[in-house]
């Protein structure tokens, strides 16, 4: 998510490549521009990036140590290339009974000690088969945790423009070939826009607004919000309500920090934020930073997770050192991630305010699916129109609406759910003040100047 956003808003965005099937060609993806030879062997796929650096994405169907299928080898997206980059374990939970399976892998933010994990949501249709929204790395686990549901792949969805999802959709879409895919429109690459072919995505068909011609429309809708361009380029997301279910999804519109950290991030990780390294000094509020190793215990666990969360949501926290009281402040309630919320949504909030008035009063939904951190979100319309009452402010009284008087809750809970510890916004206030000064983002809010 972070990457994804900063890549939309920097000027000098970077290399972010796709798959290409069985050829050789320049091609870039989201900021990117590489050469990629993909080709498929009868032990496995591998794919291979040369440019300067070496950018790769490859599916490999090998065993790590454990025998567990977890290799996959993966270097791209410079500056902010999307780790781990040898293993990715694949943990599946049942999201709604025999109907909705959550698949979650670690992503890590380059070479740091800051990690996420990343959704993959399958919904089971009436016809028997499985609609896949924002594909994982196709690990051979993550294939055979997918394949033990014992129905065919029919639909792959890619909901959004951010590379971090992107960048699966065409290893994934070679294990199921006989699927449709699926794409948010407006995609869109740098420095040169070109066809998603070239990035190994074939035979994709354009998500529409409220299209009620799609092969799951009586069961599955979908609003999208097509902003303006923010950066580079525009913001890109589909929502989709799956009715039965009363399940709503999304991307990165919102998001629910769990207080433990996903299971699917490796202790690992979590042990490598815990120690004082370079980032906790400089964001110590000058006290004093021990030396201490690290020792794995729950404690120290916990610690690396909050400062993870605050590192991915304001990219430079006020206090890393002692990170539990913005963790605090910012975890167990809905959001918009304040990254999202500064860099993209305050720049559009008449777009952003009209796609989510449209979601809370035609889907009446009870849970709520992101591609990052909790789900399912057991939330309300109320819950979700909170989330965004940060747009109020931006827009003034004349611009909201509420679906229903079942909703003024949602005026009681705007600014609790929308504050975010002033100290800990400076740097990301700092960076958006910086962009719209050198022009890399908008200068105006609706229309008007900033």
């Amino acid at each position: 998510m972070v990457a994804a956003i900063a890549a939309a808003t920097l000027p000098n965005s970077s290399f972010f490549p796709k798959n290409l099937s069985f050829s050789s060609t320049s091609h870039q993806f989201l900021g990117g521009f590489s050469k990629r030879l993909y080709f498929d062997q009868k032990f496995g796929s591998r794919s291979k990036d040369l440019i300067g650096l070496v950018v790769v994405s490859a599916a490999a169907s090998g065993s790590d140590s454990r025998g567990a299928g977890r290799f996959y080898l993966n270097f791209t997206g410079f500056p902010f290339p999307l780790g781990p980059f040898l293993n990715r374990r694949t943990i599946r939970t049942e999201g709604v009974k025999n109907c909705i399976w959550l698949f979650e892998q670690e992503q890590a933010l380059g070479f740091s000690s800051v990690s996420t994990n990343i959704r993959m949501t399958v919904i089971k249709l009436k016809s028997g088969g499985l609609w896949v929204h924002a594909p994982i790395a196709p690990t051979k686990e993550c294939i055979q945790l997918l394949k033990e549901l014992d129905a065919p792949v029919e639909h792959i969805v890619l909901p959004t423009f951010a590379y971090e999802h992107k960048i699966f959709v065409g290893p994934f879409s070679r294990k199921f070939p006989r699927a449709q895919i699926w794409v948010a429109p407006r995609q869109w690459s740098w420095p040169i826009n070109l066809p998603l072919e070239f990035f190994g995505i074939f035979r994709a068909k354009a998500l529409k607004d409220e299209d009620t011609s799609t092969p799951w429309a009586d069961e599955i809708e979908q609003k999208v919000l097509s902003s303006p361009e923010v950066g580079i380029g525009p913001y890109v997301e589909v929502a989709f309500y799956h009715k039965r279910s009363r399940t709503l999804l999304v991307t990165d519109a919102v998001i629910f920090v769990p207080r433990q950290p996903p299971e699917c991030i490796s202790k690992e990780s979590l042990l490598a934020s815990a120690k004082n390294g370079l980032a906790v000094k400089i964001l110590s509020k000058g006290k004093e930073v021990p030396e201490e190793p690290v020792v794995d215990n729950k404690i120290n666990r916990q610690k690396g997770w909050e400062r993870m969360v605050l590192q991915i949501l304001f990219l430079g926290p006020s206090n890393l050192l002692e990170p539990t009281a913005s963790f605090a402040q910012m975890s167990q309630k809905l959001i918009v991630s304040p990254i999202v919320k500064t860099l993209v949504f305050s720049k559009v909030p008449e777009k952003v305010r009209d796609w989510v008035d449209r979601i809370a009063k035609d889907w009446p939904f009870r849970r709520i699916i992101p591609a990052h951190f909790a789900a399912p979100i057991y939330a309300s319309r109320s819950d979700f129109l909170a989330a965004f009452g940060f747009l109020d402010e931006l827009l003034g009284e004349r611009f909201v609406t509420r679906p229903s008087l079942s909703l003024i809750f949602a005026s009681l809970m705007r600014r609790a759910s929308s504050y975010f510890p002033p100290d800990d916004m400076k740097t990301l206030s700092s960076l958006d003040e910086f962009l719209v000064s050198v022009g890399a983002v908008k200068k105006t809010v609706s229309g008007r100047k900033r």
